[in-house]
């Protein structure tokens, strides 16, 4: 009996073409049926049948292979008060790492999605641009000013991040109707001005951007990963506008400095700490008028990563 479910379980991924039936939806019968060993044999069967059919997009079937977790689950892995670290890579050594943490990672989902769609808008000083100056010459504490757009939700937030002289970072963050409110209404001015010396009349926006963010929590719930990729920029200043779908920006968001499972998988993959700020990165990529000694190392770096794509 296990054996005829086995085989109808890959079978069904032999007719996937037709059927459009998923990945998650083969295991699923599997599990169904099948003791503990034949469930290994069959994921690993399927997962083979998948890429000989051609209907395996690596990306997504990674991500599937992962226990879901909801954002309601979330809630309680939210690091307000946290210590970041930054990891810059390309798209194959995401899909590398990837592979490593699926017994040991849960993926936030929303449906079917393993993925969420963001965009976010920052403001800063005019002429001056003091948030962009404050970053590029190694200034603490600093600030940023956004506004985030969840695009799958449509749920919209006024965020403040700051920067103190530990490395702590700290954002506080209030629900708007949408970016366009904070931009054209002023929503939100209290906040802003209850939390930095700037008000609405004294900063403008300047840079925006949009990308896809997965979001990985380890077993013990202890620590929160965010990886970002499709990274695409338009400067509200230049007009001009910039894409960077092969850089992965990873982000390890824990507590002071807890252990973390995820540290030993980068290292293996030569994966190596680099800090990337999206707002100062975006801004002198689109705007050749900001001073950006300091980051042209790095932008030749990212380059480089991306090269071994």
């Amino acid at each position: 009996m296990q054996g005829r479910w086995w085989v109808q379980a890959v079978w069904g991924a032999l007719k996937l073409g037709s059927m459009r039936l998923r990945f998650s939806q083969c295991l699923w019968m599997i599990r169904a049926k099948t003791s503990k060993i034949l469930l290994q044999i069959a994921k690993f069967s399927v997962f083979l049948l998948l890429i000989m059919t051609g209907n395996l997009n690596t990306l997504d079937n990674l991500l599937l292979r992962m226990p879901p977790i909801t954002l309601e689950e979330m809630k309680s892995v939210r690091l307000m008060k946290r210590m970041d670290t930054k990891f810059v890579t390309n798209r194959r050594q995401l899909e590398r790492l990837l592979e490593l943490t699926t017994e040991q990672y849960f993926a936030q989902a929303a449906g079917d999605k393993r993925y969420a769609g963001y965009r976010t808008l920052y403001w800063d000083t005019p002429l001056t641009h003091e948030m962009f100056r404050q970053h590029h010459c190694g200034h603490f504490p600093r600030t940023k000013v956004r506004a985030r757009t969840y695009l799958d939700s449509g749920h919209s937030f006024l965020e403040i991040k700051k920067k103190d002289n530990h490395g702590k970072t700290r954002k506080k963050r209030i629900a708007i109707p949408s970016i366009e409110a904070a931009v054209e209404q002023r929503v939100g001015e209290d906040f802003l001005q209850e939390l930095t010396p700037y008000t609405f009349d004294t900063i403008v926006p300047t840079i925006e951007n949009r990308f896809r963010r997965i979001t990985l929590v380890n077993r013990d719930k202890t620590e929160r990963l965010t990886i970002d990729f499709d990274l695409r920029f338009l400067n509200h200043e230049t007009g001009q506008e910039y894409a960077m779908p092969d850089v992965v920006i990873i982000e390890l968001k824990r507590d002071g400095r807890v252990p973390s499972p995820i540290m030993s998988m980068l290292r293996a993959l030569r994966i190596k700490p680099s800090g990337f700020s999206k707002y100062c990165v975006g801004s002198a990529i689109t705007n050749q008028s900001l001073r950006q000694n300091r980051f042209k190392k790095r932008l030749r770096r990212y380059e480089k990563i991306v090269s071994k794509n």
